[in-house]
């Protein structure tokens, strides 16, 4: 835990490292983590955000193409979240399929799917740039069976958009001096600013 800790405030340092050592290839290790990162329920903690932002601060710095970095990364987060979706619908009937089970009754998955019909293009947009959530967010989303050009259209729309907002913003304040210099500090303020909104969500869905 200390050692991921240690890398996701230093992602920058670690970016660099990385490249010197695998050179264009940081491209595909950069596309596995993204990938990972929205496409398997069980990698939530890997970096989004905060790898986003490092990677336009070192596109700044010449070290790899902003351009390359954006049109890669948007696919593996297109990508990650249709896996995620079809996961979520291949595994939603087979678990949701009892009548009268407390936890997994069939009403749910009708509930869910009803939800993600109504509401789920802005669930995908917004979870996109919420930690956790949006690992979910497809997930249940497949559960639901939302309707799938519906779901892969803001899926694709909500790629570009979250990694383009983190990739720009690193590539025109990443290296400002005084964000070169509390880089670890911007990192934390980036994973605080993210999950806050999710905690909101969280305590006033119980109090509710």
């Amino acid at each position: 835990m200390s050692d991921l800790i240690e890398i996701l405030l230093h992602v920058d340092i670690y970016l660099e490292a990385l490249f010197s050592h695998t050179g264009h290839w940081v491209y595909v290790v950069l596309f596995f983590i993204i990938f990972a990162e929205t496409g398997f329920v069980v990698t939530p903690f890997l970096p989004g955000d905060s790898l986003l932002f490092a990677v336009g601060a070192l596109s700044s710095r010449q070290f790899i193409s902003p351009w390359i970095s954006f049109i890669t990364l948007s696919m593996a987060a297109i990508i990650g979240n249709t896996a995620n979706y079809h996961i979520g619908k291949i595994i939603g009937p087979r678990v949701f399929s009892k009548e009268h089970s407390i936890f997994f009754n069939k009403k749910h998955l009708d509930t869910t799917h009803a939800f993600y019909e109504k509401h789920g293009a802005k669930t995908i947009i917004i979870a996109r740039f919420l930690p956790i959530l949006r690992t979910f967010a497809p997930f249940v989303a497949g559960i639901g069976r939302m309707t799938y050009p519906k779901f892969q259209a803001y899926n694709i729309f909500s790629s570009f958009l979250w990694s383009g907002c983190f990739i720009w913003a690193g590539y025109f304040f990443g290296n400002l001096p005084i964000v070169k210099k509390h880089f670890s500090m911007f990192i934390i303020g980036i994973i605080i600013v993210s999950i806050i909104p999710t905690i909101i969500k969280a305590i006033s869905l119980k109090r509710s």
